[in-house]
């Protein structure tokens, strides 16, 4: 079934653009195009829309600020002209994020990517106890969490780190993170650290030793570990 769309841009040249790249496209089904986001958020609400194309720079409410307003969050693809919305984006889990003038080929790898994660969310749903989704280099990773030894904040970035392999980088932030872990398996203890509980083997001079022989502070903030670990 092709992947009900909506595109937003207050440009009417760019709104025709996306208009015939999604009409040649045919993953894709365009519900309705808007100029006006509020108009657009509107119909959202109504309908069952599962991408948005999205421009951010737009005159009464920007992309990135209607999506934060959406009860109900489709996908999404950001357009705009700007590269420094990127970072902000993809903390809204974009699918992508296509800087302006955009050529079909790479409309065509965003609109895979969302193919993808749509026949993700359908198998097995955006996470559960065994394996979280994640973005590296443009592709989706299945993460099998069993075999995460630990979690690291890298300022917009954050590095896992396995036991059976090399670490990966995806663009997230640690309260997003967090939003897609197991809570009773996975705990912050430090404002740059994520840990899996059950690979806690002691707490020594407010630092957690893992498993994989790996030392990591437990800050201030993150004292509350301790007690909830006593506990498992």
């Amino acid at each position: 079934m092709p992947i009900k769309c909506v595109a937003v841009d207050d440009e009417p040249l760019a709104l025709a653009l996306m208009r015939n790249y999604i009409t040649a496209t045919p993953q894709l089904a365009l519900l309705q195009t808007f100029e006006d986001a509020i108009a657009a958020a509107e119909f959202i609400r109504k309908h069952d829309v599962e991408l948005l194309l999205l421009d951010i720079d737009m005159p009464d409410i920007s992309g990135i600020d209607l999506m934060h307003a959406l009860e109900k969050k489709p996908m999404v693809i950001f357009t705009t002209a700007y590269r420094n919305y990127a970072v902000e984006g993809f903390e809204l889990n974009a699918i992508d994020y296509l800087l302006k003038p955009i050529d079909y080929p790479r409309f065509k790898v965003a609109i895979q990517k969302a193919v993808e994660y749509q026949e993700y969310k359908k198998q097995k749903g955006q996470s559960d106890a065994g394996h979280i989704f994640v973005y590296v280099e443009y592709k989706l990773l299945k993460i099998e969490l069993a075999h995460v030894t630990y979690m690291e904040s890298l300022e917009d970035y954050i590095k896992i780190h396995f036991d059976n392999g090399p670490t990966v980088m995806t663009l997230m932030s640690m309260k997003k993170m967090l939003e897609r872990l197991p809570p009773d398996q996975f705990r912050r203890i430090h404002r740059s650290f994520i840990v899996p509980v059950a690979k806690v083997r002691a707490i020594n001079n407010r630092k957690a030793e893992l498993s994989s022989g790996d030392v990591l502070p437990i800050s201030d903030s993150y004292q509350d570990f301790i007690a909830f670990w006593k506990g498992q």
